[in-house]
């Protein structure tokens, strides 16, 4: 456990449950995990106790990639953990595909509706779309992930050959998206088992991640927006090269200065944790560093790819070396919209950043 983790209070320890199995974590609320298959090898997902139009039945929030293993563990749990009682809606924090990935096969199964943002929903619907001559409808992958790295310094042709290989990337993880959903936005309470769950929309992680508050419960489905152990991922990817993603996130995280101390965070990945305010302290001081190091690195002029040994100390393989593109890119793209580094194309097509004069 890192010195960060220390500060903050995890209330069933190391305990963790098997995959395919739940636990209950409040009045109504059972956690669940899913495996996933990239370094990250894992995703909570939660269970609602509720009732609508008089069924009594389940909310799923988040869904798992789409993969056979994660469909069975899927069954076993209809089989074991429902109560006998019917999946009634689904909730998707946001499009990625971890969180999103089955749920069409799990709306369709339960004749259950999609709940989600608009902007979400739109995207997952776009990018789970099959590439096109190599072309990726969307996410960091493909041949326009490949010429928008390259332009950032990728220069192993290995790597840009695996990125372009990864073209269906999405639609493998995300086969399809249901044809109708229910739009949630910032601040709409969900009546759910009776209770109302605030819904708190976050940037710069997704286009519209919603996230959902109990004052009851004093429980907060934080998604990917507030984690206990990692970073959100933040990233500049080729679908919207120009973005500015870090001050959307830093911003959004302003949204959840108004909770309990004590509220108890349900992360879609790591432990439950209570320690909300601190965990996001941490994240501010862990973000203020990192742009630190990257403008001290750029007193002479740097490509994105310069960057990523200032960043990052480990070996990264292909899935975590477009994230880490895209989040080094995030950082020097925070600096150049403040002004403390110009930007420049040379003439070998690269694009450096370079300290300002007042920088």
């Amino acid at each position: 456990m890192n010195p960060n983790e220390q500060k903050l209070s995890y209330p069933w320890g190391d305990a963790l449950p098997e995959f395919g199995t739940t636990r209950v974590i409040a009045d109504g609320v059972r956690w669940i995990r899913m495996p996933l298959p990239f370094a990250l090898d894992h995703i909570n997902l939660w269970l609602l106790r509720d009732k609508i139009d008089g069924r009594e039945g389940w909310t799923i929030v988040d869904c798992g990639v789409s993969r056979d293993e994660v469909k069975a563990l899927w069954e076993q749990l209809f089989e074991n953990a429902l109560d006998g009682l019917p999946v009634l809606r689904v909730i998707v924090t946001h499009m990625h595909p971890d969180h999103i990935g089955l749920a069409n096969w799990l709306c369709e199964k339960w004749k259950a509706p999609l709940w989600m943002t608009m902007t979400d929903y739109a995207v997952a619907r776009l990018w789970s779309r099959p590439a096109d001559n190599g072309q990726a409808a969307g996410g960091p992958n493909g041949q326009s992930a490949v010429e928008h790295f390259t332009r950032h310094g990728l220069a192993d042709p290995e790597a840009q050959e695996k990125i372009r290989q990864r073209s269906n990337y999405y639609p493998t993880l995300v086969p399809d998206v249901p044809r109708t959903f229910r739009r949630i936005m910032n601040g709409d309470r969900i009546s759910i088992g009776g209770r109302d769950w605030r819904v708190i929309v976050g940037y710069g992680h997704a286009p519209e991640h919603a996230s959902l508050f109990c004052d009851t419960l004093q429980v907060l489905i934080s998604g990917d927006m507030v984690l206990p152990r990692i970073s959100t991922n933040i990233s500049v990817f080729d679908y919207e090269p120009d973005s500015n993603p870090l001050p959307l996130y830093l911003n959004s995280l302003r949204a959840y200065d108004d909770l309990p101390e004590d509220t108890l965070v349900l992360p879609s990945h790591g432990r439950p944790f209570r320690g909300l305010h601190e965990r996001i302290a941490q994240q501010h001081a862990h973000h203020a560093e990192r742009l630190a190091e990257v403008l001290e690195a750029c007193t002479e002029p740097k490509t994105t790819t310069d960057i990523l040994p200032v960043m990052f100390k480990r070996k990264l393989d292909v899935h975590q070396l477009t994230f880490a593109m895209g989040e080094a890119l995030a950082h020097l793209h925070a600096l150049y919209f403040e002004g403390k580094l110009e930007r420049v194309t040379g003439d070998d097509g690269l694009i450096r950043f370079k300290r300002s004069a007042i920088g």
